[in-house]
């Protein structure tokens, strides 16, 4: 690649190195800290704050910082995970996302949600801890969950059924 092109690059783009670990440690707690006092409405307002903490930061270190922190973005915004792992409340911070839940075969879920919530869906069922769930797969707007047994299928559309009325 050119020198020249590298320069303009970073002149017209205000891209910056990457950060060292220790910074990117840094930016993290103070996101932790940011989305403990309150949820973010987009990774832009992230990286706004930050800049005031004196943090230099792109969309895009936001977008894996918050991977990282597991994140979970909800109709309210990005929102940290609750402390504890068996909580209901993964799956209702993502309530209002989903659609429809369909059995497909006595070991298989099918859920719809609206378009490009499957992932952040899938993310909360992943880390809500609840027992029968062997994983998931998800799409942009449809999400596959294998179950143990069709006991346990059962057992999880009423605990997902209970968790979106909360």
């Amino acid at each position: 690649m050119r020198i020249e092109y590298l320069i303009c690059a970073y002149l017209f783009t205000g891209a910056i190195m990457p950060p060292t670990s220790q910074e990117q440690l840094q930016r993290r707690a103070a996101i932790r800290d940011l989305l403990t006092r309150e949820p973010a409405a987009t990774q832009a307002s992230l990286v706004r704050a930050l800049g005031d903490r004196g943090f230099a930061a792109t969309q895009s270190s936001v977008s894996r910082d918050l991977r990282e922190l597991g994140a979970v973005k909800t109709a309210g915004g990005y929102r940290l995970p609750s402390g504890e792992a068996t909580d209901d409340g993964q799956v209702t911070a993502v309530a209002g996302l989903l659609r429809s839940i369909t059995p497909a075969g006595s070991n298989l879920l099918v859920i719809h949600t609206g378009i490009g919530a499957a992932q952040r869906v899938a993310l909360a069922l992943d880390r809500s801890g609840w027992p029968g769930m062997v994983g998931t797969i998800a799409g942009d707007d449809t999400i596959f969950v294998a179950t143990e047994s069709a006991h346990a299928q059962k057992t999880l559309i009423a605990r997902i059924g209970k968790a979106t009325r909360s």
